[in-house]
């Protein structure tokens, strides 16, 4: 987080023809590009007194100024909240987050968050991005199991959040879906978007999506269904239960972006065995990136959850 308050300089010939987000990011400390970006979009940062787009060239001579604003506390309560820790340190803390446990406080879950527990067990966290709060630079669904990242300062931040802009953040996935794969592996290139009626989902059909890729690998094949790893290159919002449902085989548990059809076609034991599924079956597995101080490649893996794995185990069973 920047120093807040007002600030003001000449942009030189070395700034010339550079976007005015990195112009921004590279000459205040501690602040990130799209910081600046929100910052220049809410018209807190003006070139020669005018307000300009994130993107603008800046010329030599351009006299750029404007205000960081002091940050805001988040409507949210430290709660001691039981936290799997994979791995912490002074930068960072590494989680296996439960299924069934909500990323950010919202309406309806304003309690009992992964940010509650953090601000539990990091009561002396940084300002991060403009906000006192806990650094989450990417999210799980409630419903999604799995190893997430938390940033406990400003730079770690900046770091981690560039490092998944620049997708060299790795992520796998393990799903659960419905029905047998075609072929033993694959990549979905399908843009996603908000759905054009629905506006609480997404969808691959809107008229404003974004460029989204995801490939997968069939792992273990079961009757009427299949384990898949997944490996996402993009991160839009539920892109692997969009992706997996566009190509017909939706994560089983799935209760957005599944039409009913699909456990339709199942029948005998394995019907028995779906039936049971009480959320989608998809788990965040492993996740590498390099560290923000120590410039090492971290790796972290959680295993599968009990239910996740007894749903498998079953499946097993049925084909044994």
């Amino acid at each position: 987080m920047p120093d807040t308050g007002f600030f003001s300089f000449n942009a030189k010939e070395i700034n010339s023809r550079q976007r005015l987000d990195l112009v921004i990011a590279s000459r205040l400390p501690g602040c990130s590009r799209s910081y600046a970006s929100l910052l220049i979009q809410d018209k807190k940062i003006l070139v020669k007194g005018k307000v300009k787009k994130p993107g603008y060239r800046v010329k030599p001579g351009d006299e750029i100024s404007g205000i960081i604003p002091e940050p805001e506390t988040i409507k949210a309560e430290p709660e001691p909240l039981h936290l799997q820790i994979l791995y912490e340190d002074k930068h960072l803390i590494v989680i296996d987050k439960k299924a069934g446990v909500v990323v950010h406080p919202a309406p309806g879950h304003t309690s009992g968050t992964i940010v509650n527990g953090i601000l539990y067990h990091c009561p002396d966290i940084a300002a991060i991005g403009g906000k006192i709060r806990p650094g989450i630079v990417h999210r799980l669904d409630k419903d999604t199991s799995g190893t997430m990242v938390i940033a406990k300062n400003s730079e770690s931040h900046n770091s981690l959040v560039e490092q998944f802009k620049s997708r060299n953040i790795k992520k796998e996935y393990l799903a659960l879906v419905y029905g047998s794969m075609d072929r033993g592996s694959g990549f979905i290139k399908l843009p996603i978007g908000r759905h054009p009626v629905n506006r609480k989902k997404m969808s691959t059909f809107s008229k404003r999506g974004r460029y989204a890729e995801t490939s997968w690998r069939t792992k273990e094949e079961f009757k009427d269904a299949s384990l898949l790893k997944v490996k996402i290159k993009t991160g839009r919002t539920h892109q692997i239960r969009v992706h997996l449902s566009a190509i017909n085989h939706p994560l089983i548990g799935e209760s957005v972006y599944c039409s009913g059809k699909e456990f339709k076609k199942v029948s005998g034991p394995v019907a028995g065995v779906l039936k049971n599924v009480k959320r989608q079956m998809l788990h965040s597995h492993s996740l590498a990136f390099i560290h923000p101080a120590t410039g090492s490649e971290m790796v972290f893996v959680s295993k599968l959850p009990d239910d996740m794995e007894k749903i498998i185990d079953r499946l097993r069973a049925v084909d044994g």
